[in-house]
């Protein structure tokens, strides 16, 4: 596993907006995995929603999206540069994310021309997903 500081060696995201915590295995330009520790203190729970918190599922597309960074920035001519978001296809959330689930985000590069790329992101919680959908990103 792959800790917060190494993360940072490979993608330009710190906090509060780091989304993910661990890579478990990643091969660059191919794939991602990596983790999420939902903990009830994060930033965004204080309005989503008071008594209620779940995660915004624009947040866990976010940290599917970071996923997918590590692997394409992990390619050694793409370090230091950034991925951005060119769009979000077939994006659907099955399930609630909330305080003390481990989200695991797992990202494949299925296309790639030049600097554009589209991953396939599936989120899960204990083997149940919780959003899935295409992502599609620039190198910077």
């Amino acid at each position: 596993m792959l800790d917060k500081e190494e993360i940072k060696k490979i993608i330009p995201q710190r906090e509060p907006f780091l989304m993910i915590d661990e890579i478990e295995t990643y091969i660059p330009g191919e794939m991602a995995i990596c983790f999420k520790n939902v903990d009830e203190k994060e930033w965004y729970f204080k309005g989503h929603f008071p008594k209620n918190p779940i995660m915004p599922g624009v947040l866990i597309t976010e940290a599917l999206a970071q996923s997918g960074a590590v692997a394409i920035l992990s390619m050694e001519e793409n370090k230091g540069k950034n991925a951005l978001f060119g769009g979000i296809d077939k994006m659907k959330f099955k399930k609630i994310v909330v305080p003390g689930d481990r989200l695991k985000l797992e990202v494949k590069i299925i296309k790639r021309k030049g600097p554009v790329g589209i991953g396939e992101a599936v989120a899960s919680v204990n083997e149940k997903i919780v959003a899935k959908g295409e992502l599609t990103f620039a190198v910077v």
